[in-house]
């Protein structure tokens, strides 16, 4: 049991319907997206979990001095149905809000959600993805979304892979990638400086080319120690610390349209909820960072 604290309000007040919505506040969306999954898991919900666990966190961001309830609130739409089948229901994502955050869910759900939001404009639309992996396989499945989107019309000059990792692909599918034209930042390359200069660089060479950006988010792109509810994270990741800053920039970014936080299964989490609990955190980076933007 948790006590209540009226002078510490906690970041599920955060959450309103859409009954509630304004202008400038933030859509949220649930599809937990598992049955194509390479990696066999569990149906149990990770955007319900992460909801439940925004109860472990307050609105005051320290860094920022910046109290989240006084700014914009996230819209919550709540779970696509069924979110793996091919007739499921994503026309929430119809609704207009100036920033999308969706949580997964494996990696599917990165295409389904940009598919929907850019509709037949896929063109004038960027992606960044944080993974360890390309996801560039053949079929369909959490590891080949972006081989779809390219498939479905994306750019590969508009995609930038940051965070791909030694012994997590295949040299046919790095070979791909190459000659797609992706750009690729491999894990090694970040080990030589600052994750967020490389997503700052990443945000600036896509806004010379789009007129939006998708922000993909893949947990195994961090180290295993800390998300181990992530079924292909490998030891060696990214940190905590540097990806909350990595997503906070990126939301800040005023054509970063949406971010979606993929690849945990709830029932492989430890148990103390660490990985669910660092999405969580994510989200609340991401507010953070667009309740930043410069009007």
């Amino acid at each position: 049991m948790i006590n209540d604290d009226p002078t510490w309000p906690r970041a599920t007040s955060l959450l309103v319907s859409p009954s509630e919505s304004r202008v400038d506040d933030v859509g949220l969306l649930g599809g937990h997206t598992y049955r194509t999954s390479v990696t066999p898991r569990s149906s149990l919900s990770t955007p319900r979990a992460v909801r439940e666990a925004l109860r472990y966190y307050s609105t005051w961001n320290y860094a920022d001095e910046l109290d989240l309830v006084a700014g914009a609130k996230l819209v919550d739409y709540g779970d696509v149905v069924d979110a793996d089948a091919d007739d499921s229901d994503w026309s929430s994502l119809r609704h207009s809000h100036p920033l999308w955050i969706l949580l997964g869910g494996d990696n599917a759900l990165t295409w389904r959600a940009l598919s929907v939001l850019a509709g037949s404009n896929l063109s004038e639309w960027g992606l960044l993805t944080l993974d360890a992996h390309h996801d560039l396989r053949d079929g369909r499945s959490n590891g080949s979304p972006v081989r779809q989107l390219l498939d479905a019309g994306l750019d590969p000059a508009h995609v930038v892979q940051v965070g791909i990792a030694d012994f997590a692909n295949s040299s046919y599918y790095a070979d791909r990638a190459r000659r797609s034209g992706i750009r690729v930042i491999t894990r090694g390359t970040l080990s030589e400086g600052s994750l967020e200069n490389v997503v700052a660089s990443a945000l600036a060479e896509l806004s010379s080319k789009v007129r939006h950006i998708y922000v993909d988010v893949d947990l195994d792109v961090m180290d295993r120690t800390v998300v181990p509810g992530c079924p292909a994270a490998v030891p060696g990741g990214l940190s905590v610390v540097d990806v909350r800053r990595a997503v906070r920039l990126a939301a800040n970014h005023h054509l970063v349209s949406a971010v979606d936080f993929t690849e945990v299964d709830v029932e492989r989490d430890a148990p103390d909820g660490r990985t669910v609990r660092t999405v969580a955190l994510l989200l609340l980076e991401a507010l953070s960072g667009y309740q930043r933007r410069t009007p």
